[in-house]
């Protein structure tokens, strides 16, 4: 291949990324297919497929993603070895760059095989992990022998650590910026490939002043090939570490037969580097960083900095979006940003835009995002109609689980007292489920369900004699039950809460636990009262869902009793095992956030009695940029070691045989990093 040649292929091939960022797979598609010969378009076409396989789960996709991605790095390993004979043109070595490509393939290759969610799958992944695990560490140590703690990160707030975080791509400082053009196919100076294309025009601006809070990065200005070279070692790093780091613990034990270290904190600082870069790899860091933000957010229940989390977040789809205004990934996570930030209805303004029918609709996995999140705000805001609509709105463009999307609609239904329309859904669910499974198996979801569906029709034969009509058996809506999972009610507002109370306490029999809320219940909102709970299974699922919306209402105490109900009638449970543990997460939940409340009234509550040095007598100064009390720090002491005990008791509750168990696994490891970092922000 001539270097003209290649020059040539590498400009193609960065437009055809900035089409795929630019949410026209189409175009992409139609560019990497002209030279299928060349390894930068297959990786792309790889890229495509991997996309559209992780986006939508699209079990089909996944094959030829793996099969593109494996030719990619065969050509880039050919590559590698040509080009190392060659005289570096930069600080780094020769070929530095085709190791980045290579490293590439190897990692999105393995991730094709943990789509899978199978045992065997995470096998696979954790061999071809083990591939590029060398690799990713030896040009780590090549590209940052001091570390990153000299490199910006994309927002100037303090980390959950007493290191500080560094100049921010938002802040007053100097950051080299670019915006590519989807269009601009031969242009010299965008993206991924840039040291064969020529300078890089790199536009420099300070926007606002420096604070005491903001940071001056020592790294000297990167050339397009640098700018790669860091990006991509940064990113592939962050990755392989962060993707280790969320194995489940069960694929964990077998990580220590291949010598794996992971460091997730030190992953999430290498994908800000990255994050700060104008190549295809920052892309992909930013999209790394808003997806793992964005489960912490809505999944951990507590954040020992929020406000650090949200200004990263915002920062990273702030850049994007402005370089690919019409990009689907870049709608969700800022509609995800509004609804964590409490405004639902703006998150789902931005949804509803778009997935308005003069947008062009080309990325349909990723629109399917769009319709998924826009599903689970209507049901946390009880527009159980609207929600019903979309869930199985989602059965036309996603592939995955539709079985679990009509159980959700039959539950909403069943609340708009549609019991024919529920019955419906509720009877196509088995023969949903038998089309679909992954390696002989149903799906964690499905295995729920069909428990779900025996304990009803159980129930209904209990009070009738007969399984007809079982949907009239129903105590409590099944979506409102299944959404735990997804911890909708953690952010609803409190009028949400409070309706959802009111329906709750207006179960018979009533509950042996006192609310403020039971002495002032209206009629509730279903059209046809329930039946009793006369099972311990119901009273168990009552109170945790009572015990999660009075924390969500702002009423503390019935919030721990309740849950301490559920918890204590786990050993009467037949069928909903799983809420044991549930309940002792949502304990540990509540015990920080109460901690945290205490900690802001009692710094309001002082006002601003400040010594000179801009802190009160008897402050322990914290990395998080301010101070709190002695008595403060002494209260989080307490109630970190009881959240630590709590969740203790929940893995101990959380088998193997117990339902979804290994989504609270994954909950209970998010919040425990959120401790480490409390205590880290506290020097405990």
């Amino acid at each position: 291949m001539s270097a003209e040649e290649t020059l040539e292929n590498l400009r193609s091939a960065t437009a055809g990324f900035d089409f795929i960022f630019a949410n026209d797979l189409v175009k992409a598609e139609e560019i990497f297919k002209t030279k299928q010969e060349s390894p930068f378009h297959l990786l792309g076409m790889g890229v495509c497929a991997f996309l559209q396989a992780a986006l939508g789960m699209e079990t089909g996709i996944m094959s030829e993603a793996s099969r593109l991605l494996e030719l990619a790095e065969t050509g880039a390993k050919k590559q590698l070895k040509i080009s190392k004979s060659l005289k570096s043109a930069g600080r780094f070595p020769a070929a530095t760059e085709w190791e980045l490509m290579y490293s590439d393939a190897i990692i999105l290759f393995g991730m094709t095989h943990a789509l899978s969610e199978s045992y065997m799958g995470y096998l696979q992944c954790l061999y071809a992990l083990n591939n590029a695990h060398s690799r990713f560490s030896k040009l780590y140590k090549t590209v940052f022998p001091q570390g990153l703690d000299a490199y910006a990160t994309p927002a100037t707030s303090h980390p959950p650590s007493r290191q500080p975080s560094l100049l921010s791509v938002s802040s007053g400082g100097h950051t080299p910026s670019v915006t590519p053009s989807p269009t601009s196919a031969s242009s010299k100076s965008s993206g991924f490939f840039g040291r064969w294309g020529g300078t890089l025009t790199v536009s420099r601006s300070v926007s606002g002043t420096t604070t005491p809070n903001s940071y001056t990065s020592v790294v000297p200005d990167d050339g397009p090939i640098e700018d790669l070279i860091i990006s991509g070692t940064a990113f592939g790093y962050g990755l392989f570490n962060l993707v280790l780091s969320l194995l489940p613990a069960k694929v964990k034990s077998v990580v220590g037969f291949f010598g794996f270290n992971h460091d997730r904190k030190l992953a999430l600082r290498s994908l800000a580097v990255s994050a700060t870069k104008n190549d295809v790899h920052s892309v992909f860091a930013g999209l790394a960083l808003m997806s793992y933000h964005g489960v912490v957010l809505l999944m951990s229940g507590y954040q020992a900095d929020e406000q650090h989390i949200l200004k990263q977040y915002r920062a990273i789809v702030d850049k994007l979006e402005k370089r690919y205004p019409t990009g689907t990934l870049w709608i969700l996570n800022r509609a995800k940003i509004l609804r964590m930030s409490g405004d639902a209805d703006g998150a789902i303004k931005v949804l509803q835009d778009g997935l308005t029918p003069d947008r062009p609709t080309v990325f349909l996995q990723a629109d399917a995002l769009l319709v998924f999140e826009l599903a689970w705000l209507f049901l946390a805001q009880r527009r159980y109609k609207d929600a019903a609509e979309t869930f199985l709105r989602i059965t036309e463009i996603n592939s995955w689980s539709h079985a679990t999307y009509y159980f959700i609609a039959a539950g909403c239904h069943w609340s708009l007292g549609n019991f024919d329309e529920a019955q419906r859904l509720m009877e196509a669910i088995p023969g949903l489920i038998d089309k679909r499974k992954i390696g002989g198996k149903d799906l964690p979801t499905e295995v729920f369900i069909k428990k779900k569906l025996a304990f009803f029709k159980s129930k209904q034969v209990r009070l009738t004699g007969s399984e007809k009509d079982y949907v009239q058996a129903i105590t409590m809506n099944p979506a409102e039950e299944i959404s735990i999972f997804w911890n909708t009610h953690a952010r609803i507002d409190k009028a949400t809460a409070e309706a959802h109370i009111n329906d709750w306490l207006a179960l018979s029999p009533p509950t042996e636990v006192h609310s403020p809320y039971s002495a002032k219940l209206t009629p509730p909102s279903y059209p046809k009262p329930p039946p009793a709970l006369d099972t311990p299974d119901e009273q168990a699922l009552r109170s945790l869902l009572l015990g999660v919306t009075h924390r969500a209402a702002g009423s503390p105490g019935p919030a721990r009793a309740f849950l301490l109900d559920a918890h204590k009638r786990q050993h009467k449970l037949t069928v909903s095992t799983w809420i044991g543990g549930v309940a002792l997460f949502e304990l540990a939940v509540l015990v920080l956030k109460e901690a945290a409340r205490t900690e802001a009234e009692s710094a309001a509550a002082m006002g601003q009695e400040e010594r000179e040095d801009g802190t009160r007598a008897g402050d322990v100064e914290v990395g998080g940029g301010g101070a709190v009390t002695e008595d403060a720090r002494e209260t989080w002491a307490r109630a970190l070691k009881e959240a630590g005990a709590r969740l203790d008791a929940a893995v101990a509750l959380a088998g193997s045989e117990i339902d979804l168990s290994s989504r609270l696994e994954s909950r209970i490891q998010m919040l425990r990093d959120e401790i480490a970092g409390k205590k880290e922000m506290l020097g405990l």
